[in-house]
């Protein structure tokens, strides 16, 4: 029997850690989208809530932040249905897990996209106001294409990390990958054998991965001249 009858399991697992880490990562880039033009614009008041937002998240740990961010959230709901006298609402773990990854790594998006922004020359802008482009179109066709060029290694740094953290929200009670490997290896007295296949799958998918991060660098450095050593 494939791995003790434990294969089906083990790759519905990984399947349900690959939902997590893709949605968590949509998250991440729509809060690093906003805090980092929060942290770029001339108003006072979003410079300063970007500014703490990424501050407290990179000064805590994930696993603190998850475990707080998780039963805060249930706390608080469960407050908010007592008193309007609603049913009983359990956030379930792998909401939650999506919600706390994305807005944990939402901060580090933040500082890798405000430096990709950054690095845009401002005449570009300029030059799309002077075409008459709305500010939509400022930024879809002139700064977004020009700002992945420079944000996408710090993108696949961040993606590979947030790839990985996914095997915390195992702790608060998510049947993924690692869950269902350490069932497996607590049930069949063979722990090491079913975390190293884990890790084994978490090292194709950070392959996998990588390759997918060659193709987008290299369609994002389309017309850009390399130097020559």
């Amino acid at each position: 029997m494939f791995l003790m009858g434990y294969g089906p399991q083990l790759l519905a697992g990984t399947w349900e850690t690959i939902k997590l880490a893709v949605l968590s990562l949509i998250v991440a880039v729509v809060l690093g989208l906003i805090a980092a033009s929060a942290k770029l614009s001339a108003n006072r008041v979003a410079r300063f809530l970007a500014a703490t937002y990424t501050t407290l998240i990179r000064g805590i740990p994930d696993i603190v932040l998850l475990l707080l961010i998780f039963f805060s959230m249930q706390i608080y709901l469960n407050e908010i249905t007592d008193a309007l006298h609603l049913p009983y609402i359990d956030i379930e773990p792998f909401s939650a897990g999506v919600l706390t990854l994305g807005f944990i790594y939402g901060a580090y998006f933040t500082e890798t996209f405000r430096g990709a922004f950054m690095a845009v020359p401002k005449g570009q802008a300029e030059a799309g106001v002077a075409y008459g482009f709305s500010r939509w179109q400022i930024f879809s066709r002139i700064q977004f294409p020009q700002m992945m060029r420079h944000a996408i290694p710090g993108l696949g740094n961040n993606w590979q990390v947030l790839l990985k953290a996914t095997a915390l929200v195992s702790l608060i009670g998510l049947n993924d990958l690692v869950k269902v490997a350490q069932n497996a290896g607590n049930v069949t007295f063979k722990v090491f054998l079913f975390i190293s296949i884990t890790g084994l799958i978490y090292l194709a998918l950070t392959t996998v991965s990588n390759g997918v991060l060659y193709l987008l660098e290299k369609r994002y450095s389309v017309g850009v001249k390399k130097a020559e050593l």
